[in-house]
């Protein structure tokens, strides 16, 4: 019999987990940038040519995905600049400030906050407004990453515990794909919990976010 698959969660902040499907997909999110000299038998891979031979010209505006974007990223060569993208800017970040739960982040980008912070992989002079120190916090009074989330995040919560056996899919679409995750886990508590005060369930059994941190915690005395 075949053994069930069990997805592999995203990675943490500037790392990314190569055997997950979300950073998988999320590396293909494109940056906006510039092509500080010449690159050779880039063209077509970034849609500026048909031929397999061509050159990419310095000085061209570019739509880079992700993952080529941090292959080609030298602060010393200056092969490529990166921009952020707007919806990261300072006149979004002024939106969020204001109401952060009237974004539709899905369209705007679905790994909102795993690809906010692989931006700090490049050097661009808005960077500390995103995250300070190389760890998404607050800085000033501007909207940051982790602001985001916590402006949102009890939303979430509260809308996963008061849907019971309801169509989500209204709920669900205006989020990312990390806050989708978060809704899922708040939607099977619940469930769970209902399981087990009809009589429905033997036993309430600790989540596997507390059982993963007590494996750790063993793993770490042992060493």
């Amino acid at each position: 019999m075949a053994q069930a698959y069990f997805p592999v969660g995203p990675g943490l902040g500037m790392e990314e987990n190569f055997l997950s499907l979300d950073d998988i997909l999320m590396s293909q999110e494109k940056l906006p940038g510039r092509a500080e000299s010449a690159l050779p038998r880039l063209a077509v891979m970034l849609g500026q040519g048909a031929g397999s031979a061509e050159s990419v010209p310095e000085g061209s505006k570019l739509e880079i995905p992700l993952w080529l974007a941090k292959g080609l990223h030298d602060s010393k060569r200056r092969i490529i600049s990166v921009e952020l993208p707007k919806i990261y800017k300072e006149a979004w970040r002024t939106v969020f400030s204001a109401d952060a739960n009237v974004v539709d982040l899905h369209k705007m980008g679905p790994y909102y906050y795993g690809f906010g912070s692989q931006l700090l992989n490049f050097e661009n002079p808005e960077n500390p407004e995103i995250a300070q120190s190389g760890s998404v916090l607050p800085v000033s009074d501007s909207v940051c990453l982790l602001q985001t989330f916590i402006a949102r995040f009890r939303r979430i919560m509260d809308s996963s515990q008061n849907a019971y056996n309801e169509d989500t899919s209204a709920l669900v679409a205006r989020l990312d794909e990390l806050e989708r995750a978060l809704f899922q886990v708040g939607q099977k508590g619940l469930n769970d919990f209902q399981c087990w005060e009809k009589g429905q369930a033997s036993q309430i059994t600790a989540s596997s976010l507390v059982q993963n941190y007590g494996k750790r915690k063993l793993t770490e005395v042992d060493g």
